[in-house]
């Protein structure tokens, strides 16, 4: 059985004062923080981006340190209770494995984890450490993605001395963008607007993350159907390589509409000064198809 409260903000020098100790022993059990970003970052104390949920176990709900590890984090990929914290993880991320090397916890995730960059990468790696350096068996934390590292991290193992609490002030910049929604016609329909860049994402990226995201529009929607993923997008000169994982392709609804959910991924980039066409890879090559949709041809203005 379990219950969340919610804990106030809490600060990096306050935690490290605390010693990051273990366990607090309440009346409902054990209380265990897991951690989250505020939805509304304007109104963050302290301009701290993360605050932390309460969870509370019944005692002898888990057997050792690796299998309360494992319930902390399967805890914190299923969300925040409180309406006013967002989770940092994509929706359907799935914990693979997790191991103990001595100190050090080895989480392993799924694709999912994948679609992060730049300030969001960082706040879900520091969720997932916050969340584990608690227990004073873990001192630090390394997050691999189906057993490989990525490559834009620029570390490899996280301790609790290593979270900066970030906020809005990070958005380092803007870019104007058209997504290409769908209406409730099923038609594909563009939608202006600026996108924040922060440390670490491209214009591009931007682009990506915005239409796997969705918008808040009333009766518009993004085209990319549910479970759709990207592995990588760059740019090199004026074209823009989009990496796609041929094993999302299972975790796709039977229904969904390929060749128009790449159409307006492909027009929402090209709407970005710096893109004259985009190209389809899959699993790092180039393929004539992707499921139902054909990947050959590169997109271009005039598609």
């Amino acid at each position: 059985m379990k219950k969340r409260l919610i804990a106030a903000a809490v600060c990096v020098a306050v935690l490290l004062l605390l010693g990051w100790g273990g366990p607090y022993v309440a009346q409902e059990g054990e209380r265990y923080d897991l951690y989250f970003r505020e939805a509304d970052l304007s109104a963050a104390s302290g301009g701290d981006a993360l605050r932390a949920e309460q969870l509370y176990l019944e005692e002898g709900e888990v057997r050792d340190t690796r299998e309360l590890a494992e319930r902390l984090v399967t805890e914190l990929l299923a969300g925040p209770e409180d309406p006013s914290l967002v989770n940092t993880i994509p929706e359907e991320t799935a914990l693979l494995s997790l191991e103990l090397d001595g100190t050090r916890a080895k989480v392993d995730l799924s694709t999912r984890y994948r679609l992060l960059s730049g300030v969001s990468l960082s706040l879900a790696d520091y969720a997932i450490t916050l969340t584990l350096t608690q227990l004073p068996e873990i001192s630090a934390v390394s997050i691999t993605v189906r057993g490989q590292q990525l490559a834009y991290r620029d570390r490899e193992v996280f301790s609790a001395r290593d979270v900066l609490f970030a906020s809005n002030e990070d958005v380092i910049g803007v870019v104007p963008a058209t997504l290409y929604l769908l209406d409730e016609s099923g038609g594909l329909v563009p939608l202006e607007l600026t996108l924040d860049l922060y440390e670490g994402d491209t214009q591009a990226g931007a682009v990506v993350k915005a239409l796997l995201e969705g918008t808040e529009e009333r009766d518009l929607y993004s085209a990319l159907p549910e479970g759709f993923q990207v592995t990588s997008v760059r740019l090199e000169e004026s074209t823009c390589y989009v990496d796609l994982p041929s094993a999302a392709l299972e975790e796709l609804p039977e229904d969904a509409d390929l060749p128009l959910a790449l159409r307006a991924l492909a027009e929402s980039l090209l709407s970005l000064r710096t893109v004259g066409e985009v190209r389809y890879l899959v699993d790092g090559e180039y393929a004539a198809v992707y499921g139902s949709a054909s990947v050959l041809e590169p997109y271009t203005a005039r598609n």
